[in-house]
């Protein structure tokens, strides 16, 4: 384990709550830089209020990852303020009980939990190569199983279903993660990563979920050996983002027990390519990226 963090700057979304705002916690705790991006500014404040006796320190950004101008102004923010980032950590996570759409005119969990990532990591991919170890990390998840990409309705239009819009989400983290390595293989040293920490029913994640996603979230955490504590959740996306392990291995999607096989449709090169390009003209970029220099 690296206990001295002194060295690094992580930015991770979506850590002023659940097992995100653990995580912060603990990698500051080690020493870290941790420039935490938030919704909650009043979260986001007490965040940084708690962390003022740890070793490292905890920097909130106000930023609603819903719309690609904050993200874009995030990213402008970020490369002025920190010299380089060690680590991109899209944590942020998002499930809508109904279909609406982001200040963009995008189904919004496919925004938040999707586009971001694609979004901020075109942005800072340069600033991370400045760094010794960079790294990408992505929070998916086991329930992207269930799933199944319509690429001709990415986003949901015709038929919306909280869950499925998630699961859909989740399995598209996984091919930008796959692809993201593949475009990279060879041209930099940045590894990227998805992870998937648990189900874990005690975070924010469904707050804004349909009443019968709620219901079986809170039926699925009780019963014995299904549930992940934030505490098991945060380990898990820390040993992505600081462990060496994790600085030569790319284009993995890890579970409980290290890496494993996603379903094969996050593999498929014809689905994760044309997700690929259907993301660049969503964010209004070019999909021919990584170059040898991004921006």
């Amino acid at each position: 384990m690296t206990d001295d963090l002194s060295d690094r700057t992580i930015l991770l979304t979506g850590g002023t709550s659940g097992f995100g705002r653990v995580a912060a916690v603990n990698l500051a705790q080690r020493g870290a830089t941790v420039a935490v991006v938030g919704r909650d500014e009043s979260k986001g404040a007490t965040l940084t209020e708690q962390s003022e006796d740890l070793a490292g320190t905890i920097e909130f950004h106000q930023a609603d990852l819903a719309s690609q101008s904050t993200i874009r102004s995030l990213a402008a923010t970020v490369k002025r303020e920190y010299d380089r980032i060690d680590v991109l950590a899209h944590n942020a996570g998002l499930s809508a009980g109904s279909r609406r759409e982001s200040p963009d005119g995008i189904e919004i969990t496919l925004a938040v939990n999707h586009l971001a990532p694609y979004l901020l990591t075109y942005e800072l991919l340069d600033h991370l190569r400045d760094a010794p170890d960079p790294r990408v990390v992505v929070t998916a998840s086991d329930i992207h199983r269930r799933a199944t990409l319509d690429l001709d309705d990415l986003q949901l239009t015709d038929e919306y279903d909280s869950l499925d819009a998630y699961a859909r989400s989740k399995l598209a983290n996984i091919a930008f993660t796959v692809e993201l390595d593949d475009r990279l293989s060879g041209d930099s040293a940045v590894t990227v990563n998805c992870v998937h920490p648990g189900f874990v029913p005690s975070t924010d994640l469904f707050r804004e979920a349909s009443l019968r996603t709620r219901l079986l979230v809170r039926i699925a955490g009780l019963v014995p050996g299904v549930a992940t504590s934030k505490q098991a959740a945060a380990v898990r996306l820390q040993t992505l983002l600081v462990e060496p392990t994790y600085g030569s291995m790319s284009g993995q999607y890890i579970g409980s027990d290290g890496p494993t096989d996603p379903a094969p449709e996050a593999t498929n090169q014809t689905v994760r390519r044309r997700l690929w390009r259907m993301s660049a003209e969503l964010v209004g970029i070019t999909s021919d990226w990584p170059t040898s220099s991004t921006n």
